[in-house]
């Protein structure tokens, strides 16, 4: 039995004095896209962030079924790769360079790229769509062009897990349709992919749905399964339904 992806148990996390977690039990299976949803409020960027251990919380967390805290940064950083809301890099940068960063974990310390480093960096350029500006400095992006250089830095890991905090900011629908497919792609090759989302369509398309409000999970399951719909439904307050639209469920407002 394969181990989970992520696993984490009576996770509490507070920022400043206000409790925001409490108490969470989870489990996220290997190899499968699971969504993070929920309403304004309701916690899911800081579990994602207290899952990458860039927040500090009570409770355990074990990473592809060894502890997370027992692996050193180097190790933990080959393994689970992040995409944060508002991600930076330096403006100056080229394109190219930024998503070489994304292969620091693989590399000694000031050693120059090798050849499987370049070769993941062009991977990961071609693969969110942003070869063609390899050249040209980050400053110059649009928002949306931008998102996709963070998101090839971050596919650049090769990590087994990828944890992506808002990934679709500043995409417009095209490029939101692409990136959902290469979503699929990799949890094809094997890779676990987890997302907290606004997005509630797109939020569907994905393999396992965690549904969070007021710093809890409140329901865990399968995408397609009638009583995810139904727990989304009622975390919004029955203002939105769960329908199916072309073979896809959606999310539609409810008037």
């Amino acid at each position: 039995m394969k181990p989970h992806a992520l696993s984490a148990r009576a996770l509490q996390a507070r920022l400043g004095e206000a409790e925001v977690l409490h108490g969470i039990d989870l489990d996220l299976p290997v190899g499968r896209w699971t969504s993070i949803v929920g309403p304004n409020g309701a916690g899911k960027s800081t579990l994602l962030k207290v899952l990458a251990q860039l927040l500090p919380a009570e409770g355990r967390v074990s990473l592809l079924g060894q502890p997370l805290d027992s692996l050193d940064r180097r190790a933990r950083a080959r393994q689970l790769a992040w995409l944060g809301q508002n991600g930076s890099a330096g403006d100056d940068l080229t394109v190219f360079d930024v998503a070489l960063l994304g292969r620091l974990p693989h590399q000694a310390w000031l050693a120059p790229p090798g050849a499987a480093d370049l070769a993941a960096v062009e991977q990961a350029l071609r693969a969110t769509q942003a070869w063609d500006w390899r050249g040209r400095p980050l400053g110059q992006l649009s928002g949306g062009e931008r998102q996709r250089v963070l998101l090839a830095r971050a596919l650049a890991v090769q990590a087994e897990v990828l944890l992506l905090d808002e990934p679709l900011a500043n995409l417009d629908p095209p490029h939101q349709v692409d990136w959902m497919l290469l979503m699929r792609e990799l949890v094809a090759q094997g890779k676990t992919v987890v997302s907290v989302l606004h997005e509630l369509s797109l939020a569907l398309q994905a393999d396992e749905m965690v549904i969070m409000a007021a710093g809890r999970v409140c329901h865990q399951g399968a995408c397609a399964d009638a009583a995810t719909h139904r727990a989304l439904e009622r975390v919004f307050d029955q203002r939105i339904r769960i329908a199916a639209v072309d073979g896809l469920w959606v999310s539609l407002p409810r008037m």
